[in-house]
């Protein structure tokens, strides 16, 4: 049975620990306000936009003068994973999710026969992947907006990714990230950045419009098609590699808060079965003093 001082020193070592979860939790919670505000005011615009260029490829038919981020290479023989993380830890399943997401698309595509590479955005889940899967690791981004994210952040990745596209490197490009939705979920969520993924409804017009109207929208294009599409398509891969990269920093602080608090509880119930614990050896232990006494009492 342990001694009266090893409770007392696993007591206050609790104690301590309880102190610094209760402050990370204070820290993450300040926080995650303004990563919340940031990630909920991106998402409109990169979904419109989203939207938007769907459309426009469901519309239109360039034929082979299609830019590679719309029509891609024509093959699916190279896949690109682009799998983002954080670059801390303590903050519950937050990056477990999307490592095992992650993993799970490696293994689809490797028995399927393809070729898988991987760019990680975040220190935990290229140390996680290195393990497994160290070949096929191409770039690792870490430390993106430690200070404050940006959209200049963002443009590292995907400049990284329009590089690659052009030399030929790959030929589809997922990215695979945690979606935020509220401080208590965070989905972990697979989305096709090249070739431009076109939505379900994409393409379709108004439910009013005539019969004949609706099989096709018309666009009018100035200055050319080529020229709006060629600024558009890069600015809308930055966009919504920007939109993961706050969804996932909300979502890395709203699961560090509630990490943390689970482990302030948790560390209040130590602490407590801890003290009862010590209080009853402390009693075993001076009722055993007082029978010594009485009985050496007795033996004189």
């Amino acid at each position: 049975m342990p001694s009266l001082k090893d409770f007392r020193n696993r007591i206050a070592s609790v104690k301590s620990t309880r102190k610094i979860t209760s402050a990370m939790k204070m820290v993450a919670a300040s926080k995650l306000r303004r990563a919340q505000q940031q990630a909920e005011a991106s998402q409109p615009y990169a979904s419109r936009m989203s939207g938007m260029l769907g459309r426009l490829v469901a519309n239109l038919d360039m034929g082979s003068g299609a830019p590679l981020l719309m029509a891609g290479t024509g093959k699916d023989d190279v896949q690109l994973l682009v799998v983002m993380t954080s670059d801390r830890g303590l903050c519950g399943g937050f990056n477990g999710s999307i490592i095992r997401l992650a993993r799970l698309k490696i293994r689809e595509l490797v028995t399927a026969g393809k070729t898988v590479k991987l760019v990680c955005v975040g220190r935990k889940g290229a140390a996680a992947l290195k393990r497994d899967h160290g070949d096929k690791i191409v770039k690792t981004f870490e430390n993106l907006g430690r200070k404050h994210l940006s959209f200049a952040d963002a443009a590292l990745v995907s400049d990284y990714i329009l590089d690659a596209l052009e030399q030929g490197e790959f030929d589809v490009c997922t990215l695979v990230y945690n979606q935020f939705k509220s401080v208590i979920a965070q989905i972990p969520s697979a989305y096709q950045l090249i070739p431009l993924s076109v939505d379900a409804g994409a393409g379709k017009v108004e439910e009013k419009a005539p019969a004949d109207e609706t099989a096709k929208a018309l666009y009018e294009f100035e200055p050319s098609e080529e020229g709006i599409l060629a600024e558009l398509l890069p600015r809308n891969l930055s966009v919504q590699v920007f939109r993961a990269l706050l969804d996932s920093a909300a979502g890395e602080q709203a699961a560090r808060m509630t990490a943390m608090d689970n482990a302030t509880r948790n560390a209040g119930d130590m602490i407590s079965n801890l003290t009862l614990k010590y209080n009853r050896a402390r009693q075993a232990y001076i009722t055993k003093e007082l029978i010594e006494i009485i009985s050496g009492a007795e033996a004189v």
